[in-house]
C-alpha cells in the first residue's frame, strides 16, 4: 500500500490525500467484490440506458410520467458511476489512494445525484397522485411547463446543496489520519478524520437530513396514502392490483434509500467504523440505481412494448 503524502501547515501534519477501505484484503474476496459491483454496474447502465432510449424515441411515451422516469434514469447512471468504477479499481489494485481533489469531487457528486434522485422520486410520487386521484385535472396540473420547471428546480437545488456541504466539509483540517473507512469518500467518514471542531458540520448534516430526507419521505408517504385510499375505491381487483403494482415498488425503493442514508448520516459519528457501515452505504449509493429500472420499467407493460418495438425496428433495419 502506498504511503500517504502530507504537507506541513501551522506546525501540524495535514492530510494531502486519502486511503479508501476495501471490504476485505483477501485477494479472492477482492475479486469477488469487484465482480459483484461490476455486474451490478453493467446491469444498471444497460437498464437505465434502455429506458432513456425508448422513452426518448417512442412518441407514445412522451408523457409526464415517462419524462420524469427518463430524468431519474439519467441521474441513476451518473449516481452509480461516481462510486462503483473507482471502487472496483480500489478492490483490484494494491493502491487505495484517492487525492484530496478526487475525494472532494466524489462527495460533491454523491450529494448532487443523491439529492436529485430523492427529489425526482418525490416528483414522481406527486405525478402518480395527480394521475390516480385527480385524473380529470392531470393534463392541466402536470403540463409541459410545470414538468420542466420542477426538473430544473430539482437540479439547481441539488447543485447548491451539494456545493454547500462539500465546501463546508473541506474547510476543515484533516490531520488525525488519512484512512477513510469507506469504499468511497463520504462526509461522515471524513468528519472522523478531522482535527477541527466538527459540531457545526454534524448539526448542519442532521438538519439537512431531516429537512430533505424527512421532508421528501413525508411528502411521498402522504401522496401514497391518498393513492391507496383512492385505489381501494376502484370497482375491480384487477384495477386495484395494477395501481398497487405501480406504487408498492416505488415505496420500497424510497424506504431503502432514505433509511440507509439516514442510518449513516444521522447517527452519532463513531471513531470505530465497522464493515456494517460500509454495507449500509451500499444500500443508498448502489442499490437504488440498480433497482429503479427493474421496479419502474421492466415490470411496466408500456415500457416492455416500447422495448419490443425498438428491437423489432432495429432488426428490420439490419435486414
Amino acid at each position: 500500500m502506498l504511503k500517504a503524502h502530507y504537507s506541513k501547515k501551522s506546525n501540524s501534519t495535514m492530510v494531502a490525500e486519502f486511503l479508501l477501505t476495501r471490504f476485505s484484503d483477501v485477494w479472492e474476496y477482492r475479486v469477488l467484490h469487484t465482480m459483484i459491483f461490476l455486474l451490478i454496474y453493467l446491469a444498471t447502465l444497460m437498464g437505465n440506458f434502455l429506458i432513456v432510449i425508448v422513452t426518448t424515441l417512442d412518441e407514445k411515451l412522451h408523457t409526464p410520467m415517462y419524462f420524469f422516469l427518463r430524468n431519474l434514469s439519467v441521474v441513476d447512471i451518473c449516481y452509480i458511476s461516481v462510486t462503483v468504477p473507482n471502487a472496483c479499481v480500489t478492490f483490484l489494485l494494491d493502491s487505495t489512494v484517492i487525492s484530496k481533489v478526487g475525494c472532494a469531487a466524489q462527495i460533491y457528486f454523491v450529494f448532487l445525484f443523491a439529492t436529485a434522485e430523492l427529489l425526482f422520486l418525490s416528483i414522481m410520487a406527486h405525478d402518480r397522485y395527480v394521475a390516480i386521484c385527480q385524473p380529470l385535472h392531470y393534463p392541466m396540473i402536470m403540463n409541459t411547463h410545470v414538468c420542466i420547471q420542477m426538473t430544473v428546480s430539482s437540479v439547481l437545488s441539488s447543485v447548491v446543496f451539494a456545493g454547500f456541504h462539500t465546501g463546508n466539509t473541506f474547510w476543515l483540517s484533516f490531520c488525525k489520519s488519512n484512512v477513510v473507512h469507506q469504499f468511497f469518500c463520504d462526509v461522515p467518514s471524513l468528519l472522523n478524520l478531522s482535527c477541527s471542531d466538527t459540531l457545526s458540520n454534524e448539526i448542519l448534516i442532521y438538519i439537512s437530513a431531516v429537512v430533505i430526507d424527512g421532508g421528501c419521505f413525508f411528502f411521498i408517504t402522504r401522496s401514497y396514502i391518498h393513492i391507496f385510499y383512492t385505489v381501494l375505491k376502484f370497482p375491480t381487483r384487477r384495477e386495484q392490483g395494477k395501481a398497487f403494482s405501480t406504487c408498492v415498488p416505488h415505496i420500497i425503493v424510497v424506504t431503502v434509500f432514505v433509511s440507509s442514508a439516514s442510518a449513516v448520516y444521522v447517527k452519532p459519528s463513531s471513531n470505530s467504523p465497522t464493515i456494517k457501515d460500509m454495507i449500509i452505504s451500499v444500500f443508498y449509493s448502489v442499490v437504488p440505481p440498480f433497482l429503479n429500472p427493474i421496479f419502474y420499467s421492466l415490470r411496466n407493460k408500456q415500457i416492455k412494448e416500447a422495448v419490443m418495438r425498438f428491437f423489432i425496428k432495429k432488426l428490420y433495419l439490419w435486414k
